[in-house]
């Protein structure tokens, strides 16, 4: 049987869609990571530093 264009098609969702279930696994991992990880005397929320986002009273700021 030759690849039709719609069997290549077929094949690349496929390896699409299970490369980003690979990549949203590595990411809810890394939440569960950080979420055990306590910080002492924090504001609380994910680090600014860390993700960019400085946020205090609904205000954010980005430098």
């Amino acid at each position: 049987m030759a690849d039709t264009p719609e069997t290549k098609r077929r094949q690349a969702a496929e390896r699409a869609l299970a490369e980003a279930a690979e990549r949203r696994a590595a990411y809810e991992r890394a939440e569960a990571e950080l979420a055990e990880k306590r910080e002492i005397d924090g504001r609380g929320g994910r680090d600014p530093v860390r993700y960019g986002d400085w946020e205090r009273k609904g205000l954010t700021s980005d430098f």
